[in-house]
């Protein structure tokens, strides 16, 4: 099996499915409700990339990162939507991983995740699908432009 690098212009298109799908699956966890298992994994991710990031441990967050992700689409209640997200993730995560050390530190997203959170556990479908949709629409222009330096 021979692993294909990922462009630029991959990245963009990935990230724009990706925007898409997990925006709408924010407003649909924030829309349905979600159990207290799932928004405790969701904090616990949270506050693990805080630690993480406190540390200067990038690996770690990128894994509290890809777990916070996780949760929040197989907490959507539809299983089509998971499956595509599911499709366009690993793409997504190789390019991720290559860029992680050559961007800013992810503060910021640590501050998009807690906000997300909180929409959720307020019902707030509208304030969830925006804040997600910002976030994901900033790391993927990061991406794409890491990767256009790089490749």
């Amino acid at each position: 099996m021979r692993v294909l690098p990922v462009s630029a212009d991959d990245m963009r298109e990935i990230y724009e499915v990706i925007t898409s799908l997990e925006s709408t699956a924010a407003g649909l966890v924030a829309k349905r409700g979600i159990d207290a298992g799932a928004l405790s994994s969701l904090n616990k991710a949270v506050k693990a990339m805080d630690a993480a990031l406190e540390r200067d441990d990038l690996e770690r967050w990128a894994q509290a990162d890809e777990d916070f992700h996780r949760t929040l689409i197989n907490s959507c209640g539809n299983g089509r939507l998971v499956q595509t997200v599911d499709q366009f993730w690993s793409q997504a995560h190789r390019a991720r991983l290559l860029t992680l050390r050559l961007r800013p530190k992810p503060t910021q997203s640590n501050r998009e995740h807690a906000a997300l959170v909180k929409a959720i556990a307020k019902g707030d479908a509208e304030a969830a699908v925006r804040i997600h949709q910002e976030h994901r629409e900033r790391a993927g222009r990061l991406l794409t432009d890491l990767l256009g330096k790089i490749g």
